[in-house]
């Protein structure tokens, strides 16, 4: 049996701590491998010699480089790390709680913030699903303007662009978000067995699959829902900003290498995620994810605008010449 979880201070120097910026990678550089669109390419690319249909149920190499990015581009999915780097909603940090006397926030709290980041991934969400409506009017017509794929789309800073474009976006946002709780949490992760479970070894759900609280076209759900051990990692710039909780950097298991085409995780780099095959325990969870939530938007489309306007939208954000291809 492992000890009883102890709250103590970390014993790492001021400063070593500090969690890296762009959590699940999105560039190919500073111990990052591209892991948000490697996860999103495992998921979502049509498979070698089949395409998305008229139903739109996976991307074309040119639309998946909008929501995946690729060598030169972050694409939707990385625009979270540019523009809401310190949002902790849009990455579904500080939600932490170890049931341990002294910890310094309570179940309550932890559950609170992990479902303001849920409701701020809906509507990121939802704002995709508003903007879809440019790309087929009423008489379901594709819209070829709000369609082009001539150039690549602009996801930071607030800027408005083609309807497909602003669609892929708020899906990306919200993929970005769903894809890091995986990484962030402990959901899909296990303890280190070799240590006391505590703030620096915090217990692991070993759940499998999509996360059923974290579905995007459901309602929002309730705190009856959340795991009474479920904790993400406290996260600041602050050196001293986490004292006495679990930190992202504890908890994080965010680098290592993906193949795009398998979905196969190895190699992590950080330590929780070097233990118990967590990388690519996460890994696996978050494309699971990432397939539900395109589904979820092709349902909600449907909803929203009716069958075959519903559809015809999905078409067109996954074919790369919809004009032609969704009719």
């Amino acid at each position: 049996m492992k000890p009883a979880p102890t709250v103590s201070a970390p014993k790492v120097k001021p400063g070593r701590d500090i969690p890296p910026i762009f959590y699940f990678g999105t560039i190919n550089s500073f111990g990052q491998n591209a892991e948000h669109e490697r996860i999103t390419r495992a998921a979502l690319a049509c498979a070698p010699g089949t395409g998305p249909g008229a139903a739109g149920t996976c991307f074309q190499p040119g639309s998946l480089r909008q929501l995946a990015g690729a060598n030169g581009t972050t694409g939707a999915i990385g625009a979270p790390d540019m523009d809401e780097t310190l949002t902790e909603a849009a990455h579904c940090d500080g939600a932490d709680y170890l049931n341990a006397a002294g910890y310094p926030r309570t179940r309550a709290q932890a559950t609170s913030v992990l479902l303001t980041c849920i409701a701020h991934l809906k509507g990121q969400f939802n704002h995709g699903v508003d903007r879809a409506a440019a790309l087929v009017n009423t008489a379901g017509t594709v819209s070829s303007s709000d369609t082009d794929l001539s150039s690549d789309c602009t996801f930071v800073l607030g800027v408005a662009g083609r309807g497909k474009c602003n669609a892929i976006e708020g899906f990306g946002r919200a993929l970005h978000g769903t894809q890091d709780f995986y990484s962030h949490s402990n959901w899909a992760d296990q303890s280190d067995s070799r240590s006391a479970l505590g703030i620096n070894n915090p217990p692991g759900l070993a759940r499998t699959g999509a996360a059923p609280f974290l579905r995007m076209d459901a309602a929002a759900p309730s705190a009856s829902d959340i795991p009474g051990d479920l904790t993400t990692g406290c996260f600041s710039l602050n050196p001293w900003g986490c004292g006495k909780r679990i930190t992202h950097g504890v908890l994080n298991k965010d680098n290592g290498i993906i193949n795009a085409a398998t979905g196969e995780a190895t190699s992590p780099t950080t330590p929780r995620g070097q233990v118990a095959g967590n990388f690519n325990a996460a890994v696996q969870a978050a494309i699971a994810d990432t397939r539900s939530q395109w589904t979820g938007f092709r349902s909600t489309l449907i909803a929203r605008y009716g069958t075959a306007r519903g559809e015809r939208m999905a078409c067109a954000i996954t074919q790369d010449n919809p004009v032609r291809d969704c009719r």
